[in-house]
């Protein structure tokens, strides 16, 4: 099975050295599965006789099902950064669910999940214990995804769910039109009231449509970043949404834990 022609490093922070410790591939789901699941990733690992790595990442708004040897859990959105730790050797196989595609599986606010993680068994059932031996030792890639695919095929709501499908058209606009700064200006796109739309994020993704706003585009700054770009602040801040730079400067921080003149000097080193 060849992985998806995906390269895309946004919300990893510092990408280009990570690209030395491990190798990271993106499948395709089924396609019944794609309203719900974005895609498969998949991260090996061979770092035996070396210091472990670790790697950093500003997740996206996604809930991740990540199966690891011993530590198989489902993730909420962290607002922050998260870090792991990659040592020895090792592979992971995850799914990335839609925003919103998790939803239909756990019927229960995605904003509960956030800055948490469950137990699979939590969400699928004593029967899912099986799945991470069952996956892991598999070697081919692509019999990895198809023992996922039956797993989730098998579980899949039987009424489906008209707002996962509109989660869904929302985000995808977020990603592309950066015009898109404030609530309202996405609530007029799609003909809806701004509680509304706070309703349907806080139940299907997990965090504040503001929320989501500001993650994507600080993956659009940290990437022009990483890219070697001369980042004008002050323009850049205006075109975020910001009246000042001082505010972006300060919600960077609060994100990233550091300023943006630190994460530039640490990018360049």
């Amino acid at each position: 099975m060849d992985p998806i022609a995906d390269h895309s490093t946004r919300g990893i922070v510092q990408a280009g050295p990570g690209k030395m410790k491990y190798k990271l591939s993106r499948y395709d789901p089924a396609e019944r599965l794609r309203t719900f699941v974005q895609h498969y990733w998949v991260v090996e690992w061979d770092l035996r006789g070396q210091e472990p790595y670790r790697q950093t990442v500003l997740s996206h708004p996604n809930v991740n099902l990540v199966i690891e040897r011993g530590n198989t859990r489902i993730y909420g959105i962290w607002e922050k950064t998260s870090t792991q730790v990659l040592q020895g050797k090792g592979r992971v196989f995850a799914v990335k669910f839609n925003p919103g595609g998790f939803y239909p599986f756990w019927r229960k606010p995605l904003s509960n999940l956030t800055r948490q993680s469950l137990a699979i068994e939590d969400v699928f059932g004593t029967e899912a214990l099986t799945l991470e031996e069952d996956i892991l030792s598999r070697d081919d890639v692509g019999s990895q995804v198809e023992r996922m695919n039956r797993f989730l095929l098998e579980r899949l709501p039987e009424q489906p769910d008209d707002n996962v499908e509109l989660l869904n058209e929302i985000v995808a606009t977020l990603v592309s039109d950066h015009g898109i700064l404030r609530v309202e200006q996405l609530a007029s796109r799609f003909s809806l009231g701004a509680r509304t739309i706070q309703r349907l994020f806080d139940k299907y993704v997990g965090v504040s449509p503001k929320g989501v706003i500001q993650r994507f585009r600080l993956h659009e700054v940290t990437e022009r970043i990483e890219k070697g770009e001369n980042v004008d602040w002050v323009q850049l801040s205006h075109d975020m949404g910001y009246y000042d730079q001082a505010h972006f400067i300060r919600d960077f921080k609060a994100i990233m834990d550091k300023s943006p003149e630190e994460y530039v000097r640490e990018t360049r080193l």
